[in-house]
């Protein structure tokens, strides 16, 4: 599937996802696997951070497998800072200081390992981060188990595919928890982390606001200060 029948297929599963949580989201045109890091783009960022006033913003590190992951990083990085300079995209006004951005987590390790600032246990939100990925299912049951050469072993049944993305789910977290386990013991102590089977990590970009301890209460009030 492709073109504007997945474009369609595609925004009602995020349409779906977001109703699960009560958020918006806006889906913008650009085409998959031809992003590119260009000015047009950059200014669509900054008046998007600069109209949202967001306090934090989540994107993709700059080393990832997906070209358009790593565009959107640059992107992303490259708008940080300007979105509080009043002569770029003077159409919108400026915001007083920009916010806090953290990257997705991955496993990637050149030319730098994904760095461990914020550990966040989910082990009991497992069943709703099945959910909402499963309410993606041109992604998560048909092009990501066809692109992995797995697309035979996902079932027909409804109830036997949340359970085998379930299981798909943990395979990826998996990694996570394994090679933060020390960090997770800094965070939680080495009581509660036998209880810890899935982390969320992320990483804070240094090219944004840092995140002092204020901030990072605000921020992530569930994870132990």
């Amino acid at each position: 599937m492709a073109g504007d029948i997945l474009v369609q297929r595609r925004q009602t599963e995020a349409t779906t996802a977001a109703a699960q949580i009560g958020a918006t989201f806006e889906m913008w045109e650009h085409p998959d696997g031809q992003l590119a890091p260009t000015l047009d783009i950059r200014f669509q960022i900054i008046r998007e951070i600069r109209t949202f006033q967001p306090d934090l913003v989540l994107t993709h590190r700059p080393y990832d497998y997906h070209p358009d992951h790593r565009a959107v990083a640059q992107l992303v990085q490259d708008a940080s800072y300007m979105v509080t300079v009043p002569p770029i995209a003077p159409e919108t006004p400026i915001l007083p200081r920009d916010p806090v951005v953290a990257y997705f987590p991955d496993l990637f390790t050149r030319p730098n390992p994904l760095r461990a600032d914020v550990v966040v246990d989910v082990t009991a939100q497992m069943d709703r981060i099945v959910r909402l990925l499963a309410c993606h299912a041109s992604q998560v049951f048909e092009w990501m188990p066809f692109n992995q050469g797995v697309l035979d072993q996902v079932p027909d049944n409804e109830s036997a595919r949340i359970t085998w993305l379930r299981q798909w789910v943990e395979d990826f977290k998996a990694p996570f928890t394994e090679r933060y386990r020390d960090r997770i013991i800094d965070v939680y102590g080495a009581q509660a982390e036998s209880a810890i089977a899935y982390v969320e990590i992320l990483e804070i970009s240094e090219y944004a606001r840092s995140l002092g301890a204020q901030e990072k209460q605000s921020l992530f009030p569930f994870v132990p200060q």
